[in-house]
């Protein structure tokens, strides 16, 4: 029983590192396109904040090759939530509206309140902590689940450090990251 899901969080990874693989090899949108998104988005998130009566600043731009939207104002963590959880569903109704509207995926990052950037900050340290550890004591770190974007940030610094690699393990909302030696 062990080795069967075992072998379906190896496939799942497997997936994944294909998905990033295909994403990043694949033509991207154009720069046109991808503004287009973050419009759509912006116009999506506007219509949002006006209906929970949110007072906020929308800025869209185009970053790294992904759509991006950044809501700025005072008394926001409603739509942040609990460890980002209400942001993270905020930015998948977003993608899909801009599905309905383009009849295509969208990579759009949402951030609010500088939530994003800030959570950034946070996972690069713990990153750094659990290569330290796993070099230290030369055993695996696992550490606590994680969303997708906070596992991405994790990934992206132990991937840049000697000595040590990621992988990612169970299944969502549980899904976390283990590090180890190489």
């Amino acid at each position: 029983m062990t080795e069967t899901k075992t072998e379906a969080l190896a496939a799942e990874d497997q997936a994944d590192v294909a998905a990033t693989e295909a994403e990043q090899s694949s033509e991207p949108a154009g720069d046109e396109e991808l503004f287009r998104q973050s419009e759509i988005a912006a116009d999506y998130v506007e219509g949002l904040l006006d209906i929970l009566d949110f007072d906020g600043d929308i800025d869209e731009l185009v970053s790294g090759g992904r759509p991006m939207v950044e809501v700025v104002g005072e008394r926001l963590g409603a739509l942040v939530g609990p460890r980002g959880a209400t942001l993270e569903a905020l930015q998948e109704l977003t993608r899909l509206a801009i599905y309905r509207e383009t009849g295509s995926p969208s990579r759009l990052l949402l951030d609010v309140g500088g939530y994003r950037a800030n959570r950034k900050k946070e996972l690069v340290a713990v990153a750094k902590n659990a290569i330290e550890k796993v070099r230290e004591h030369g055993e695996p770190v696992r550490l606590d689940p994680m969303s997708a974007f906070e596992r991405k940030c994790v990934h992206d610094v132990v991937n840049a450090a000697e000595g040590v690699e990621s992988e990612s393990e169970g299944v969502e909302p549980n899904r976390r990251i283990v590090v180890h030696p190489v």
